[in-house]
C-alpha cells in the first residue's frame, strides 16, 4: 500500500514522497478448529507463521505434527487453520486462550506468572561462532529486508550458516513474529537451526531468547542489547548469546559454546 505525502523542512519548504505502509492486520490462528490466539501481523508467509508459533508455543514438538495449514482472507483480517497431532486435545483445550496481541506485547494472554519462568530445554553442544561471521552476515542481511527497505517499519529475522552466509529471512510487523516465521520456515524445510546462528533485528527481549530456544537455535545474535530476564534465561538454557551488532563490533553476552 503506497500513498503520497509531504516531507516538511524546518524552513518550511516541502518535497512530495511516496512511502510503502507495512502491511498489518489481525491474523487468528486456529488449531483443530480451537481458537488459540489473534497475533497482529503482516499477512505473509503465514503457513511458516502458524508452524513457527506451534513449534516455539509447545504445541507440537515437529513440523509433522502439523498439518493442513490453510489460509484465508476474511472480513475483519486473516484466518490460519492447522491440524495438530502427538498433542491431545484435552491439553490443547486447557491451553487454549482468546488473546489480542500487540506487536510490542509478549505477555498477553499467559495466565500467571509461572508461566514466564517455566523451565526452557538445554540448547545441544556447539561450536562458537566467529565474529568475522557475524560481520559478514550483517552485511548481507540489510539487502535482503525487502519489507524493511520499502516501508521502514519491519523486524526481520535470519539464519546464517557458520561462515555467515544468509540462507533464510522473513520479515514481520511484530519482532516475535518475523521469529516464529523463520522458525516455521526453516523446520517446513527441514533445515535445523544449528550449526549456525539466527539473527533478530529486533528488541532482545526474553521472548526473542525462548522462541530461540525452543526452535533449536544454539546462537542467537540481535542488534540490541537484551533485557536481563533474556540474558538470564540464555544463561539458564545454554544459549550463546550476542548483542549490540553493529557494522563494527559485536558484544559477547554469554559464550555457552564448547
Amino acid at each position: 500500500m503506497s500513498e503520497t505525502l509531504f516531507e516538511i523542512r524546518p524552513d518550511g519548504t516541502r518535497r512530495a514522497i511516496t512511502r510503502d505502509w507495512v502491511p498489518e492486520a489481525p491474523v487468528a490462528l486456529e488449531f483443530n478448529g480451537l481458537s488459540y490466539a489473534v497475533m497482529m501481523a503482516s499477512p505473509a508467509d503465514l503457513d511458516d507463521f502458524a508452524t513457527g508459533f506451534a513449534l516455539s508455543e509447545g504445541l507440537a514438538a515437529s513440523p509433522s505434527d502439523i498439518s493442513d495449514i490453510a489460509a484465508a482472507e476474511v472480513e475483519n483480517g486473516w484466518v490460519v487453520r492447522a491440524q495438530l497431532a502427538g498433542l491431545g486435545i484435552d491439553k490443547l483445550t486447557e491451553r487454549v486462550r482468546n488473546r489480542v496481541a500487540e506487536s510490542s506485547c509478549g505477555l498477553c494472554g499467559i495466565d500467571n506468572l509461572a508461566e514466564v519462568a517455566r523451565p526452557l530445554p538445554m540448547v545441544a553442544r556447539h561450536q562458537a561462532i566467529e565474529p568475522a561471521a557475524i560481520f559478514a552476515a550483517l552485511a548481507a542481511l540489510r539487502p535482503l529486508q525487502e519489507l524493511t527497505r520499502r516501508t521502514g517499519a519491519a523486524h526481520a529475522a535470519a539464519w546464517a550458516s557458520p561462515s555467515g552466509q544468509i540462507g533464510l529471512l522473513r520479515e514481520d510487523v511484530g519482532r516475535h513474529n518475523a521469529m516464529d516465521k523463520l522458525i516455521g520456515a526453516m523446520a517446513r524445510a527441514g533445515r535445523p537451526l544449528s550449526p549456525g546462528f539466527v539473527i533478530s533485528t529486533a528488541r532482545c527481549s526474553y521472548e526473542i531468547v525462548e522462541k530461540a530456544v525452543r526452535g533449536g537455535a544454539t546462537t542467537l545474535v540481535c542488534v540490541s542489547l537484551p533485557t536481563s530476564l533474556a540474558v538470564q534465561r540464555a544463561k539458564a538454557a545454554g544459549l550463546s548469546l550476542w548483542a549490540l551488532a553493529r557494522d563494527d563490533s559485536v558484544l559477547l553476552v554469554n559464550d555457552a559454546s564448547t
